[in-house]
């Protein structure tokens, strides 16, 4: 008979004791390296694990956690193979400055067997730093990597040795208390000689503008924001990952960007002062350098180290609430403008409605997702992979808040990361609906997870599928320079049928009246109710307006 492994002073089991004061959620497979943890997390009945089918799942389901709770959570896999599946999402996590947590298992102290591999090279190639833990600091060296990846907004690995793993440690101890850096204020004559140029451009503005991003969300500066709009009389918008921050929509433009309504961009070219608190500036919200006219006098905070765009001629390294209560209180009585009076917001945000069925006779993914957005719920939480297909929910789907949409992948420019998004946010909003949207391609790559998504979500889950036979920003991009198109395609797939497979309803939609088991689904007790995936045949020669702009610059 084996000999029992003891179950609470290994270093496992200190792993496991302090990861426990820090978060209550785990997402990850179990394996050789990681099944004593498991264990132990297990035995401590304080955290919730739960199982995804493939590795680079359950990283996904961390940073989902993250992105839609601001809480930090956990991923688990095992060495070797089950570390390499993570990569991918590692690498996203790291893009998108998402704190988590991977803990593996990891090659024994005495040196790699055949089927290890460089674990900590290969995390730091993605941009992950990785902490391994000893028989003597288990609970200081967690502590110290969920600190890190708080600090620095990053993703971390924790590693375990095989060796290592129930090694006998004694009682664990008290888990050290983070020490985390306080919102990063304006430095200096600069910063505070900025801030109060911030101040009176915005209150001689003519045509005010502020631009909020997902830095803004994290650092809580909405109500900031919003008083600031409201002192100045800016009109308002955000970036795609920034939505919903600013409290009065009723001039607010939404999103920036090729997301962005024509009228509302347009608008955007007027202003003569814009101020962008917590964004990057990428090329897909500048509208590839577009977003604002030649004239605009443009401002960035940030807590970048320098300005991200060239366009702009004022920068301060800050938090963006503290930035926002500084200018406010630095800013000078003045008449407001007139610009707000003038504009009328639902005419400029005004979207195309589409057709019913588009010229191949298959559905208008514009009047699909202007169907569907009728009939979601308002409690909705929206996440999406991947794809051409993006243009759509981002388009038509407004939500209530930045932490009510989520985007894993786009960071990394990766497809495939959509069902286990579910499962993160699922777990971050209990009480919520979870909407996925995914192309046939990415939700072909991710299939390992739908199960884990229906799981978690159960009769809180939509799933939509925007399923086109093929790769679409492929054939939109590469298709029309003439390139052959039969590696672009896929071959028809139901994933209604493969929802049912695995637990859910899946209805095919080939008509809007088909869509209104939306409505019905919706009105039924949620513990009545299956997982809905809607399996849309929609057309690929609807090209989504941010497709056009991508096409247009690479043409």
């Amino acid at each position: 008979m084996p000999t029992p492994v003891p179950t609470d002073t290994t270093v496992s089991a200190h792993v496991a004791h302090a990861l426990a004061a820090f978060t209550d959620q785990v997402f990850g497979v179990m394996g050789n390296g990681n099944a004593y943890l498991l264990d132990a997390l297990e035995r401590s009945r304080s955290v919730t694990f739960t199982a995804v089918r493939h590795e680079a799942g359950g990283v996904v389901a961390a940073d989902a956690h993250f992105r839609a709770s601001g809480r930090i959570a956990i991923a688990t896999a095992t060495y070797g193979a089950g570390f390499t599946n993570t990569l991918t999402p590692l690498a996203e996590a790291a893009q998108a400055h998402v704190p988590l947590v991977l803990v593996v298992g990891d090659e024994p102290t005495s040196g790699p067997r055949p089927w290890d591999v460089d674990q900590i090279a290969l995390a730091s190639a993605v941009g992950a730093r990785t902490y391994t833990v000893g028989r003597a600091d288990a609970v200081a060296t967690t502590a110290i990597a969920i600190e890190h990846a708080l600090s620095y907004k990053v993703p971390v690995v924790l590693a375990i040795p095989y060796d290592v793993a129930t090694l006998e440690a004694g009682e664990p101890g008290e888990v050290p208390a983070l020490s985390l850096p306080a919102a990063l204020q304006p430095r200096g004559e600069v910063g505070t000689d900025r801030i109060r140029e911030i101040a009176e451009a915005l209150a001689t503005a003519e045509r005010p503008f502020l631009l909020a991003g997902r830095g803004a969300h994290l650092a809580g500066a909405g109500t900031a924001l919003g008083r600031l709009a409201e002192a100045t009389g800016a009109v308002t918008a955000s970036t795609a990952l920034g939505r919903g921050l600013f409290p009065d929509t009723r001039y607010d433009l939404g999103v920036t960007g090729g997301f962005g309504a024509d009228g509302a961009m347009e608008l955007i070219r007027e202003a003569d002062v814009a101020v962008v608190f917590g964004a990057g500036l990428n090329q897909f919200t500048m509208r590839f350098g577009e977003l604002f006219a030649p004239g605009t006098r443009v401002f960035q905070v940030d807590i970048s180290a320098a300005a991200t765009h060239a366009v702009v001629s004022g920068y301060v390294r800050a938090d963006a609430r503290v930035a926002a209560e500084e200018i406010l209180a630095a800013l000078p009585e003045r008449t407001l403008p007139a610009w707000r009076e003038r504009i009328d917001v639902d005419a400029l945000v005004a979207r195309d409605a589409g057709e019913e069925l588009a010229p191949d006779g298959r559905l208008d993914p514009r009047s699909v997702a202007i169907r569907i957005a009728r009939s979601l719920p308002e409690d909705r939480v929206v996440v999406t992979d991947g794809g051409h297909f993006l243009g759509w929910a981002n388009m038509y789907w407004p939500v209530a808040s930045p932490d009510r949409f989520m985007m894993v992948g786009t960071a990394y420019q990766s497809i495939g990361l959509g069902f286990p998004s579910v499962v993160g946010a699922a777990a971050a909003r209990p009480d919520a609906t979870i909407v996925l949207s995914s192309g046939d391609g990415g939700g072909l790559m991710a299939l390992a997870d739908l199960e884990s998504a229906v799981r978690s979500a159960g009769g809180r889950g939509i799933g939509v599928i925007w399923n086109d036979g093929a790769y679409g920003a492929e054939v939109n991009l590469y298709g029309l320079k003439g390139l052959a198109t039969g590696p672009m395609m896929i071959p028809g797939v139901s994933f209604a049928a493969l929802a049912e497979a695995v637990g859910a309803e899946g209805v095919v939609v080939t008509s809007l009246a088909q869509l209104d088991r939306l409505d019905s689904w919706s009105a039924e007790p949620v513990d009545q109710r299956r997982f809905l995936l809607l399996d849309c045949r929609i057309s690929t020669g609807v090209i989504a307006p941010y497709q056009q702009e991508i096409i247009r610059v690479n043409s």
